[in-house]
């Protein structure tokens, strides 16, 4: 027993040594690297010759709506083709060569003819990883139309669906291999720009692709923040259907009850919309409701009274998922405004108890059970109702719940299943209400503890924005960098401001978009020359 121990603690002290000489090192790297002059040089040409140019690839780019269609491959969709066609257009037109893959495509600069069998020479090759699919918009909260690049309603930003998540970085890329072509750099490596068509929705395709083709040896993902994602949280699910009870007698009364519970858009998307219809509402109910509106900061409550029945409209902020804090969850504010009292249990009354009981407008699920932990690294486990989808039923609408979870290292997949199914057994014995449709997904956390070009990305980061000793970092979300070899995500979003991707209101500005283009030029000479 005692010598386990002491291995155990043995392997501790290992890890930690480890990780306090990795951190050393890249301070130290940063500190010292320089960025050659031949890099700053070409950057500074990208942005001086190209930026009215990569501003018009992405509005062309955000002109496709890349939404997936249900029930519609990527290979068979018009629009994902149409965008294929007008993406390897500007590629043969800035002297690439490009191959289509089906749900993938491969843009490539270098002498080496583009070759993704098995005898290709990966450590020969550097691969960018973007994607150029987005997720749905709801057209009435932009200002024009979220497929076209909108450059005045707000001055200094570009608005449109996928500016940040992912065409940008698309746009960034090939320019910086175009400035790189123009001063015919010899390059010792080959460039491929990898652009994957179903990111946001079916990571099946790519995962096959992986096997089967031949990969650089080295990759960069453009899908997350700067200054270097080297670890990320594992995505997950839990959802649960409320059903509409057969004896709907002791609900439906005189008393107030809740009628209906509408809200969110999307699982990976903070909601930023919902509604609640209360019946057998009065004046009263009212006056207490509108009172307690008035403790919430940053949240818009509207209410309307009419024939007894009370309307609350809620209007939040939407965000990405992987970062609840830059968002405010419709749907938690819309329960917990109604959290003075337990409500009659048809389906939107204990949906509506059910959240007060076990979420709150907490992130972290410090009310669910014990499922809430963090890591010193990867940080809190985040939790988020996204979804409420109504489905017709012979006693009226059932409403299934998703919630988003995003987590860190720090326990295994059976531990968190046993303790999210703790709290859905005792809730439902406590409550007298049986949930359906139970189901978990739990995926797994990702660290890369080995990837070369860290301290060349960081070096350039730093000389590029003057933030001096930067670090590897990590995030709620997940990109293709755990599928491909020695990956890491660097950028497009700069650290400490909110990222607007899977928003309503998704921008990048002009100053980011050019700064991208310098480091993605700077970054591709430095490893590839």
């Amino acid at each position: 027993m005692l010598k386990k121990h002491l291995k155990y603690y043995a392997k501790k002290i290992i890890l930690f040594s480890t990780l306090v000489t990795s951190l050393a090192l890249f301070n130290t790297v940063n500190a010292q690297a320089e960025v050659s002059k031949l890099a700053q040089s070409t950057a500074e040409y990208a942005a001086n010759t190209y930026q009215q140019e990569m501003i018009n690839t992405l509005k062309t780019l955000v002109s496709y709506n890349t939404v997936a269609k249900k029930g519609v491959s990527v290979v068979n969709n018009p629009t994902h083709i149409a965008f294929k066609k007008a993406l390897k257009a500007q590629a043969l037109k800035l002297g690439f060569d490009y191959k289509d893959d089906g749900y993938i495509v491969v843009i490539g600069l270098g002498a080496k003819a583009l070759n993704n069998t098995s005898s290709s020479k990966s450590n020969q090759r550097i691969g960018i990883i973007t994607h150029g699919d987005v997720q749905p918009v709801n057209a009435s909260k932009w200002a024009k139309s979220p497929f076209e690049l909108d450059s005045t309603s707000e001055p200094g930003k570009l608005l449109g669906r996928g500016t940040e998540d992912d065409k940008s970085a698309i746009a960034s890329v090939l320019y910086a291999m175009k400035a790189i072509k123009d001063k015919h750099i010899k390059l010792s490596k080959r460039i491929e720009l990898y652009v994957y068509l179903a990111e946001e929705y079916d990571w099946t395709p790519i995962r096959n692709y992986v096997k089967t083709h031949s990969l650089p040896a080295m990759n960069i993902t453009l899908d997350a923040e700067y200054p270097v994602v080297s670890a990320e949280k594992g995505y997950g699910t839990i959802s649960m259907t409320f059903p509409q009870p057969n004896d709907l007698s002791n609900i439906i009364s005189d008393k107030a009850y809740i009628k209906s519970f509408t809200g969110g858009f999307f699982g990976s998307q903070i909601p930023e919309d919902a509604k609640i219809v209360i019946a057998n509402a009065d004046f009263n109910l009212l006056e207490k409701l509108m009172n307690k509106a008035t403790q919430y900061k940053n949240i818009k409550f509207d209410f309307l009274l009419k024939d007894n029945n009370l309307t609350i409209t809620t209007l939040g902020t939407s965000a990405h998922s992987s970062t609840p804090e830059d968002g405010v969850n419709a749907i938690t504010y819309s329960a917990k405004l109604l959290s003075f009292k337990h409500w009659p249990n048809n389906a939107a009354g204990a949906l509506v108890n059910f959240i007060n009981d076990n979420l709150g407008i907490d992130l972290y699920g410090n009310n669910f059970g014990k499922i809430a932990y963090s890591d010193d690294f990867m940080g809190k486990m985040t939790v988020s109702p996204t979804v409420l989808k109504q489905h017709t039923s012979k006693q009226g609408n059932d409403i299934e719940l998703t919630i988003n979870l995003r987590r860190p290292r720090g326990k295994t997949k059976a531990q968190l299943e046993h303790e999210i199914n703790s709290v859905l057994t005792k809730w439902q014995a406590i409550n007298k209400f049986s949930l359906t449709n139970l189901h978990n997904y739990i995926g797994e956390p990702w660290v890369q503890n080995d990837a070369p070009q860290i301290p060349t990305l960081l070096a350039v980061f730093s000389h590029f924005t003057g933030i001096t000793h930067a670090n590897p970092i990590a995030i709620g979300g997940g990109t293709n960098s755990r599928l491909f070899p020695h990956a890491v995500s660097f950028g497009p979003s700069m650290p400490n401001t909110v990222y607007t991707g899977h928003s309503e209101h998704e921008f990048i500005t002009n100053k980011q978009l050019l700064l991208n283009l310098k480091m993605y030029t700077a970054v591709l000479i430095e490893l590839a020359k």
